[in-house]
């Protein structure tokens, strides 16, 4: 498969990659270090990269801003992206050719050519891969980008989905001259005020007796926080992680410029991300996350998290 890819990118001048919106290091990694990786290898092409950005993951590198008449005759590579409707910018629709590559559960499918393996602890793992196999030269840039992305969607290497490969494939990136402090000061470093956010909510969450711990933020709370809904969303999740007796851990934070609840949901064993996909989300068996309209469509989730912590489901 890797080799169909690689020729329609030789048969394409133009070249603009997707991804997710309100994009985790997975997701720009896996986007930007093809993007750099392509560039490396074929700069006489015109490469982008577009979507919505993230404050806290700006160090990668920027997206481009391009017009709609860039499209006519592109190839859209989208990437860490499991259903349609997650893409950042719909516009690769208008592509001539659409390549899908991803590590994620996927429901419907779509692109001309798809490459999906689940396998992969990462997208950006998956990226690598393809680089690999297809004995295209990465550089600085591009290999920094992929290793943050692999180190993001692996819990620096502590999740179940790392392997064998996933030390294979940083090694490889670790060839490239990459600067690990940087990259790990710019992911783990904090300020005060977010410590004390996370001390705050970890004083917050409820456990129940079925095995589940649930986290919840209204918009006038995310507003008192001080903090962007990312941090407060996806990057507090985790206070959850490595409790004993919590099988199965959710959090919803209410987002008010789009009017939506985004969630969060992990699990140490149990199968979460049908819940997700029940909900119009996705993702993987342990780390799926959706959006939903309402609070009473939190409760129904809520209540079939809990039956999965029971093992009901």
């Amino acid at each position: 498969m890797f080799h169909n890819i690689i020729k329609k990118i030789k048969e394409f001048d133009t070249i603009i990659i997707h991804r997710h919106t309100r994009p985790d290091g997975d997701a720009l990694g896996s986007q930007l270090g093809m993007k750099f990786g392509l560039q490396a290898n074929f700069p006489h092409k015109k490469i982008f990269a577009v979507g919505d950005a993230s404050d806290r993951l700006k160090f990668i590198g920027a997206m481009d801003e391009i017009p709609d008449e860039t499209y006519a005759h592109a190839l859209a590579i989208v990437l860490d992206v499991a259903e349609e409707f997650m893409v950042s910018d719909d516009r690769y629709k208008q592509a001539k050719f659409i390549i899908k590559m991803d590590h994620h559960i996927e429901k419907t499918g779509f692109g001309n050519i798809k490459f999906v393996d689940t396998s992969y602890e990462s997208c950006a793992g998956l990226v690598t891969d393809f680089f690999m196999q297809s004995k295209l030269k990465l550089n600085k840039a591009a290999s920094s980008a992929l290793f943050t992305g692999i180190v993001t969607d692996s819990g620096r290497f502590r999740y179940s989905s790392t392997s064998k490969r996933t030390f294979m494939l940083v090694g490889h990136l670790l060839g490239h001259d990459i600067d690990l402090e940087n990259i790990y000061m710019n992911l783990y470093s904090e300020d005060l005020e977010t410590v004390k956010l996370r001390a705050k909510l970890i004083l917050k969450f409820e456990t129940k007796d079925s095995g589940f711990a649930v986290l919840k933020n209204t918009a006038e709370e995310v507003r008192g926080y001080g903090a962007d809904i990312f941090t407060v969303s996806r990057g507090m999740v985790n206070i959850m992680a490595g409790i004993k007796g919590i099988n199965i851990w959710a959090n919803f934070t209410e987002d008010e410029s789009i009017g939506k609840i985004w969630v969060e949901l992990r699990s140490n064993g149990a199968n979460i991300n049908e819940i997700a996909v029940k909900f119009g989300g996705g993702g993987h068996r342990l780390a799926s996350g959706a959006t939903l309209d309402s609070w009473e469509s939190v409760d129904r989730m809520i209540e079939d998290c809990e039956k999965a912590a029971r093992g009901e489901n």
